[in-house]
């Protein structure tokens, strides 16, 4: 298997599960657990993935970045969201459109919405901070598996913010 096709089955494990240690990838993914730490410190070494909190011990869990670089010119505390993490979710969710009808019953609809709002900067900060208000609750269950309730599962929960730019003059559509 390429390198690439294991690191990026290694990034799909984490925005499905949170959290992975090597040994639990290995697990997952069917490689030997040298083969996912290697490709583990490398996603983080290009600035992919993140050690996660842990209580100490040799386990090194590992989570997708959480925190924004200065230098992305993002918000300070907003989470990086670059070509990587769209491509990733655009993935699952075109997977999710060809595996929806083997979901079991309860799971097989999914929640989407937009909207366009006019708002300044302040208030487009103030509603994504509401959004992660509502989100906080759930949060610990990424890293606590025994505070998700027995039918929880990993849903992708993406919300994008972003100010619409005209269209210069010369790109308006002929008609």
């Amino acid at each position: 298997m390429p390198e690439h096709e294991v690191r990026t089955a290694l990034l799909d494990l984490l925005a499905e599960v949170g959290t992975v240690t090597a040994t639990e990838a290995a697990s997952r993914l069917g490689h030997s657990s040298g083969l996912c730490s290697f490709h583990l410190r490398q996603l983080a070494r290009h600035g992919h993935i993140e050690e996660a909190p842990h209580s100490g011990g040799r386990a090194r869990p590992w989570r997708l970045r959480q925190q924004a670089d200065a230098a992305d010119g993002a918000a300070p505390g907003a989470e990086p969201f670059g070509d990587l993490a769209r491509g990733l979710e655009d993935e699952s969710w075109q997977r999710w459109l060809t595996q929806r009808g083997d979901a079991p019953p309860e799971w097989r609809h999914d929640e989407a919405f937009s909207a366009i709002a006019y708002l300044t900067p302040e208030e487009m900060n103030r509603v994504a901070d509401t959004i992660r208000r509502a989100l906080a609750p759930y949060q610990d269950r990424e890293q606590r598996p025994l505070a998700r309730p027995d039918a929880a599962r990993p849903v992708a929960l993406i919300t994008r913010l972003f100010p619409l730019l005209p269209h210069p003059e010369g790109d308006a559509e002929q008609g």
